[in-house]
């Protein structure tokens, strides 16, 4: 049976400037512990704190440029573009140019506060 999604539930963000997650699937908003599916619009100039998260993350940018470390190296993922990272991966994602960035974000299982694993000094 089809699951109309109304709206998306805003959720609180991590970093050092405010940034939207609309949450269109996932715990908070349908109750989905297998899959989640955000839209995030970040600032210029925002930084998250580090992660080694326990879920596979894909990343499509709409718009703008999104700047994804990793312990490889640092990739600059603009409009049109998409980044895959696996489980137990370190990563911090930023937006540090001016225009900040839209982007889609799906994690499998479902993005959870409790497997993200924020490093705290970062």
């Amino acid at each position: 049976m089809p699951q109309f999604i109304e709206r998306p539930v805003v959720v609180e963000a991590a970093g050092n400037k405010p940034k939207q997650i609309e949450e269109f699937v996932g715990r908070v908003n349908t109750g989905d512990d297998a899959i989640s599916i955000a839209r995030m619009v970040s600032p210029g100039g925002w930084v998250e704190p580090a992660q080694t998260p326990d879920f596979r993350e894909t990343t499509v940018v709409l718009k703008g440029t999104l700047q994804v470390e990793t312990r490889e190296g640092m990739f600059e993922v603009k409009t049109g573009q998409g980044i895959i990272l696996e489980p137990g991966e370190w990563v911090r994602y930023s937006t540090p140019g001016a225009e900040g960035a839209e982007y889609i974000a799906v994690c499998t299982p479902a993005f959870s506060p409790d497997t993200v694993h924020r490093d705290e000094a970062s």
